[in-house]
């Protein structure tokens, strides 16, 4: 996952990382080097407090406004390129930055009252960036320029270009009182964004169950941190992703995957209902007031589908061309629960669909997730991934002294060129989970490469904050197959975000159309399924000359495609839920029963929801990947399309040319071109599904 900007914002590979127990090297020492090469390295001034997140917040509104109002007063007979669009973009961007730093900090400090004053910032500097759009002056000295019809080289056309449309899309048209309502309609619409998410944050689902209630429950979550209570009972969080997958793969008793079900998907319903209905609303007649029929035609102007009908017809197409599988797949899992059950007419019901699938691995397919945990020790694996993302990028990291942080644990890394030493990037990496931080796992930009007015080019910064089972009194943090997938990928959004070269801070690797921004990463993902490439990191924690026998890899991929079906299908559910909700005409809008909506689209397209439940309350894609879940499907058609380049290559994953051409080509130009020329340029063809339909075990 990779957040939304808050701005308009085969065996030894070489081990060039730094070893995680070596002494971090001084990131003093690597600004010097940038500066050599005319880069600036430099960590954001982070708050170190909630008065100087507001201080910080407010300097930031206070010099960007001062410099947007000496950019309106130019006289327009002196306008250029640089005074205008460029001096535009530099001015909201660092506006971006300093937004950026303030949401990661409302989301991972330790500290409430940190948090609560960064959300109230964050929400503040999104309404200046929403009033922004509407201030005239500015948009009257950009229009007189535009108008001009300068000759520009591409980049800077397609900056122009894009701000243009921005203002477009915002209303500037519109009659002054009509922009005035929308401008009002759009920062409420913030706002609720804004509570939303809070709202899934802040759920807790605390539950209480004895040992032979989590009879088959792995020791990776029953001895972990805090689950064992006092009274001998074992507390899972139904907050806590990992919790609740560990329990509803692994609980052989039903009453327990049906009390956890519940409570999961009852989180935060009673406090998102409401503002969710209200978000629907909002979202429409915002659309409507811009001309659009409904928000998923507005939001997918700016992405590849381009009108949320051809997302539509995306997903329900996938949705029949998956039915078959689907039907023979429940029928699968019920037959086991039949057997277990030694009932005939045994239902399959929501809560048994995650542990059938466990049992089918391991009975047909003899793959015991929880046993695969041995093999990927935490460090072990991310010195690995390391290792083969320098290799194929041509890269080396490097952990260097921090010199600030914003909870204990968080380490800072240097990515540089291998070849020529010179710095890439930074990133942070803050992977176990805490008190009050996001729950999920996701990139955080903190800043997009761009040129700096010196000419310097100011290198960029990434946070990966995750949420991995932390180590134990006497084990080491233990990865599941699954968290190593994610682990891969959500890295692969860091390796987006650092390597991209963009001149304008709009143009940057986060800045691509948001139905193609997961592809570079969940073509990543593919790694972790291939025998040599694990070869080069997986390995028994307890005896490190034990591997994964290729025989157990094969059946894990054959595990995979035997549940593709049902995997595919409940993501085409949640995009569908999304788009059912966006595509609605404004009158539809503020009558709908968003409950009822969604949870009859998940009836039709996967499974039933449990009566009295609302999974939709706790969907937080809705806030941000709102009329955008279907990016993630058809991001991952592209992806494996992409990955099929490498699986070809001589050196397949571990392919070093195929590497830097992918560097080069996707990851290095950002969003400098449509991103559709960029994948093409990668794969030397037409892009292709066919990849894609092989992947889950379909023909076309």
């Amino acid at each position: 996952m990779n957040p939304p900007r808050l701005a308009p914002l085969l065996a030894a590979l070489p081990m060039m990382f730094t070893p995680l127990t070596a002494a971090p090297a001084k990131f003093a020492d690597f600004q010097a080097e940038a500066r050599k090469h005319q880069l600036t390295l430099v960590l954001p001034n982070y708050p170190l407090t909630p008065a100087a997140a507001t201080a910080a917040a407010q300097a930031a509104v206070k010099e960007a406004d001062a410099a947007l109002e000496k950019l309106a007063a130019q006289d327009p007979a002196q306008l250029t390129f640089e005074n205008t669009f460029a001096a535009y973009d530099s001015i909201t961007e660092q506006v971006s930055e300093v937004a950026a730093h303030i949401f990661t900090l409302s989301e991972t400090h330790p500290d409430k009252a940190m948090r609560d004053t960064c959300r109230d910032e964050a929400t503040k500097l999104e309404a200046w960036g929403i009033s922004l759009d509407y201030r005239e002056n500015i948009y009257r000295a950009l229009k007189a320029y535009a108008d001009t019809h300068p000759k520009l080289d591409a980049g800077q056309q397609r900056l122009l270009d894009f701000t243009m449309r921005s203002y477009k899309r915002a209303g500037l048209a519109l009659p002054p009182a009509e922009r005035a309502q929308v401008e009002a309609l759009r920062k409420d619409l913030s706002e609720l964004e804004q509570q939303f998410q809070v709202n899934i944050n802040e759920a807790r689902g605390p539950v209480d169950f004895t040992a032979d209630e989590l009879t088959g429950v792995p020791p990776s979550l029953l001895e972990s941190p805090g689950v064992k209570q006092a009274d001998g009972r074992y507390r899972v969080m139904g907050n806590i992703t990992w919790h609740v997958v560990a329990v509803m793969e692994n609980a052989d008793r039903e009453d327990t995957r049906q009390r956890l079900y519940l409570v999961r998907n009852r989180l935060a319903r009673e406090a998102n209902i409401a503002v969710l209905a209200k978000l629907t609303a909002l979202r429409a007649e915002i659309a409507r007031r811009l001309g659009y029929a409904n928000w998923a035609d507005y939001r997918t102007e700016t992405r590849m589908a381009q009108t949320g009908a051809a997302a539509l017809k995306f997903e329900e197409e996938l949705v029949t061309a998956l039915q078959p599988k689907f039907d023979a797949e429940k029928e699968v899992l019920r037959q086991l629960k039949v057997a277990q059950t030694g009932k005939a007419d045994a239902r399959l019901e929501p809560w048994d669909v995650s542990y059938f699938q466990n049992q089918l691995k391991k009975q047909r397919y003899a793959v015991d997730t929880e046993k695969l945990r041995v093999f990927f020790p935490y460090q072990a694996t991310l010195q690995g991934m390391f290792a083969i993302y320098e290799r194929i990028f041509g890269l080396k990291f490097t952990q260097v002294d921090p010199p600030y942080t914003w909870a204990p644990g968080v380490q800072l890394w240097v990515v540089e060129d291998a070849a020529t030493h010179v710095p890439m990037g930074s990133f942070f990496l803050d992977m176990f989970p805490r008190e009050g931080k996001f729950n999920h796992f996701a990139n955080f930009p903190q800043k997009g490469g761009r040129l700096l007015a010196d000419g310097t080019y100011d290198l960029p910064l990434a946070a990966l904050v995750c949420n991995f089972p932390p180590p134990s009194a006497d084990k080491p943090s233990l990865l599941a197959h699954g968290d190593v997938e994610t682990l891969f990928h959500e890295f692969g959004h860091v390796m987006h975000n650092v390597l991209s070269r963009a001149r304008y801070g709009r143009q940057v690797s986060s800045g691509v159309p948001r139905d193609f921004v997961e592809a570079p990463s969940q073509m990543l993902e593919n790694w972790v399924w291939d025998k040599t490439v694990l070869d080069t990191f997986a390995a028994d924690y307890r005896d490190p000359t034990k591997k994964i026998p290729a025989e157990t890899i094969a059946a894990m991929v054959r595990a995979r495609e035997a549940t593709e079906g049902v995997f595919y299908r409940r993501q085409l559910s949640l995009g569908l839920i999304d788009l059912g909700l966006h595509t609605l005409d404004v009158d539809a809008a503020w009558t709908a029963d968003v409950v009822k909506l969604s949870n009859g689209v998940s009836a039709r397209v996967s499974f039933a929801p449990a009566p009295d439940t609302a999974f939709v309350a706790y969907f937080g894609h809705l806030a941000g990947y709102d009329a955008g879940y279907y990016g993630y499907l058809w991001a991952k058609v592209m992806a494996i399309d992409m990955a099929s380049v490498f699986r070809q290559a001589p050196g397949g994953f571990l392919d070093e040319k195929i590497g830097r051409r992918l560097r080069d080509e996707v990851y290095g130009v950002g969003d400098t071109r449509d991103v559709a020329v960029s994948v093409e340029k990668f794969l030397g063809r037409p892009r292709s599904m066919e990849p894609f339909l092989e992947y889950v075990g379909l023909k076309k």
